[in-house]
């Protein structure tokens, strides 16, 4: 179980792939990464991003992904917060993204073995 928390507002899903503790390896995580979860949380500009794991999560390691690519070195902690969250910054001659898809995914901390992934969907709630 992996949860996302932002302002009193919370969404915690299962894991979208899990394979008993066997490794997914990286081509399959990151094909599951890109599956769209329905699981919404809408984010404001600035807000602190809260992302809650299970124990045994954090005892392998963890690191956040967006729509599919890893964007954190791994945590060894149940809890993790992103303050002042930024996500949702337009890029250059392009309109604020209005939904980024994040993942949660348990590996190794050097990456080489992904063994779970789990997916949430955040709505820029200032678009």
């Amino acid at each position: 179980m992996a949860t996302v928390t932002v302002g009193k507002d919370s969404v915690s899903v299962e894991a979208e792939c899990y394979e008993d503790g066997k490794d997914l390896g990286k081509e399959a995580a990151a094909k599951c990464a890109l599956k769209k979860s329905s699981d919404t949380i809408s984010v404001p500009q600035g807000e602190t991003l809260r992302i809650g794991v299970d124990p045994e999560i954090a005892d392998e390691g963890w690191s956040l992904w967006l729509n599919g690519q890893q964007v954190t070195d791994p945590f060894k902690k149940t809890y993790y917060a992103f303050e002042g969250v930024d996500l949702f910054t337009a890029q250059q001659g392009q309109e604020a993204p209005k939904t980024i898809y994040i993942s949660v995914v348990q590996q190794n901390k050097a990456g080489s073995e992904i063994f779970g992934v789990w997916n949430f969907k955040l709505e820029n709630a200032d678009a």
